[in-house]
């Protein structure tokens, strides 16, 4: 098999390993009343400071009334709770209980592990370059993040990159936007 299948391969596997492991991983019995997207909401939301509802839908890229639905739901489960401003109701605050404090510590605790599985086995020299290399590839999906946003955008780019893989063949010099491979 040549690098490009390798790779090919290993980006169509880790892709959909990494939703499927992630949902068998976060949706436990403790958290079974919730999804991943939703468990992603607790993350944006987070455990400092109240985050406005602006704020959290620009760090997810969904728009305020794609937002407004899930924290609906996260609210009736007891995961969060919404605030409005005193001196200016038109801004809702959102911060997490307790149950959602214990879901964010669940989910973070997945994302240290997966990254320190990773890391285990790299010296300093392989981390850095799959950190350019992991770079290069956010930078491609950057390009890319309109009209689609969040998870949306990385489903839509992976599939049209393989697409354009499967359709075009591979030749050695594929350049897509200014990410080269």
């Amino acid at each position: 098999m040549d690098t490009f299948e390798v790779l090919n391969n290993l980006l169509v596997k880790l892709f959909n390993d990494i939703l499927d492991v992630e949902e068998k991983a976060l949706i436990t019995d403790e958290f079974k009343d919730i999804s991943v997207t939703d468990m992603h909401i607790i993350e944006a939301v987070g455990t400092e400071e109240p985050r406005t509802m602006t704020a959290i839908s620009k760090t997810l890229g969904v728009t305020m009334g794609t937002l407004t639905i899930g924290m609906n739901a996260l609210v009736k489960k007891g995961y969060i709770i919404r605030t409005r401003n005193p001196k200016d109701r038109r801004i809702v605050f959102a911060t997490l209980t307790p149950k959602g404090v214990s879901a964010y510590k669940h989910h973070a605790a997945f994302h240290k592990n997966m990254i320190d599985s990773v890391m285990d086995s790299l010296n300093e020299e392989e981390a850095a370059v799959l950190t350019k290399s992991l770079n290069k590839l956010e930078d491609f999906f950057g390009q890319w993040r309109s009209p689609y946003s969040g998870v949306k955008a990385k489903l839509h780019m992976l599939s049209s990159i393989f697409y354009i893989i499967d359709r075009n063949g591979w030749n050695n010099s594929l350049q897509f936007g200014t990410l080269s491979i």
